[in-house]
């Protein structure tokens, strides 16, 4: 049995027992000045890279995947959803065999990878609601693709983004639904009525709520409203300071309420690396700015994001009038409910002893400092396979 004593976001003193990668008993100790800070590991619904690893390159492998698993447990993440954009019909059935492999092979990876989040090819064609998404494949929602997709890797695909004006997108909405999959309604030009029966269909997020859309939008009707309005979707925001300024993040939030609000990092592999500009194979040329915004070379159209989602947090909390433990709810306890994951994103007994081990002194503006993170009872900086 593993123990670690540390304080609670609730300010308790706490011993952890773990036992078999879970928490056995959590015991009250005496209060102690410098103890760490145990947080709940960090869940990341949307993944497409990460410190120079792809998920959809061309040549992804099952040994891009487990690199990028190491890479995001030494930023907090225990939890995350690799994320497939618009490809052709093919490129995403590989990319699909390619995650259930490095799942296959390692323990660890399989443990922490929780699904594949598809982004696409259901999307809306125009610019700006299309994003950095191949204009080439993107297509209309088929049930028979879905069918494909769960024959490859049967549970492997746990969140599908969607625009809900796209013909045939109920049908497909309920066919995915009856399977478990979570439908996302994102990069859209919907009308309100549209976002409604999209809901009524069965979708429960929205993706990256106040982007993949266009610059400018009637200021009423239109989809983001409809969705903040509307309290069967979850709604995902990239808290990195470019996709959304803080106050409109922040009225967001409000709006859709913090229970109903995740961060979610949709970083990509450019995220870290010196300014300059960059091939990748989904956006294709990409200007990584000296604040670390990424965009379409030659447009202001924003090409993913450069941060961790532990940046979002830390962002979050400076930035925003929302408290640590509001802002680290929506990254972990959130999104670990929105996938119907009990036991992930909290510190309870029973739950998988999934945590950041963290130093904060309690300052808006100081730096909330990661020491450890500990991934089914182990430290992810030891070597876990």
């Amino acid at each position: 049995m593993t123990r670690l004593d540390g304080r609670l976001l609730d300010g308790r003193d706490v011993r952890l027992c773990i036992e078999d990668g879970r928490i056995a008993s959590i015991e009250p100790v005496g209060a102690r000045p410098g103890r760490p800070l145990l947080l709940p590991g960090l869940v990341d619904l949307q993944v497409n890279g990460y410190a120079g690893h792809d998920v959809n390159a061309e040549d992804v492998s099952a040994d891009t995947v487990g690199e990028l698993t190491r890479a995001l447990w030494a930023h907090g993440v225990t939890s995350f959803c690799p994320t497939v954009v618009t490809a052709s019909r093919e490129r995403i059935l590989s990319t699909l065999r390619t995650v259930e492999e490095a799942r296959e092979r390692a323990p660890f990876v399989a443990q922490t990878v929780i699904g594949v989040h598809i982004e696409g090819p259901y999307l809306a064609a125009a610019d700006g609601p299309r994003g950095a998404h191949d204009l080439r494949h993107l297509r209309d929602p088929d049930p028979r693709e879905l069918a494909l997709w769960l024959a490859a890797a049967p549970g492997l695909v746990r969140i599908v983004t969607l625009a809900p004006e796209r013909p045939g997108a109920p049908e497909y909405i309920r066919a995915a639904t009856q399977a478990g999959i979570v439908v996302a309604v994102g990069h859209t030009d919907a009308s309100p009525a549209q976002v409604r029966a999209a809901a009524r269909a069965g979708a429960r997020l929205s993706t990256h709520l106040g982007n993949g859309t266009h610059a400018v939008l009637p200021r009423h009707p239109n989809h983001v409203w409809a969705q903040l309005a509307e309290d069967a979707l979850i709604a995902t925001f990239i808290a990195d300071g470019h996709h959304l300024p803080a106050d409109a993040f922040v009225a967001m939030v409000r709006a859709k309420g913090i229970g109903r609000a995740v961060l979610v990092s949709d970083s990509v592999a450019l995220a870290g690396c010196p300014t300059g500009e960059y091939r990748t194979p989904v956006g294709g040329a990409v200007t990584v700015e000296p604040s670390g915004r990424l965009r379409l070379s030659g447009t202001q159209l924003l090409a993913g994001s450069g941060r961790s989602l532990l940046d979002c947090v830390r962002w979050a909390v400076q930035m925003t009038p929302f408290t640590l433990a509001e802002v680290w709810a929506m990254a972990s306890a959130n999104p670990a409910r929105a996938l119907g994951l009990t036991d992930r994103g909290v510190i309870e007994v029973g739950t998988r002893a999934d945590l950041c081990v963290a130093e904060w002194d309690g300052d808006r503006d100081g730096r909330l400092r990661l020491l450890s993170t500990v991934v089914g009872g182990v430290d992810a900086g030891e070597s876990l396979t």
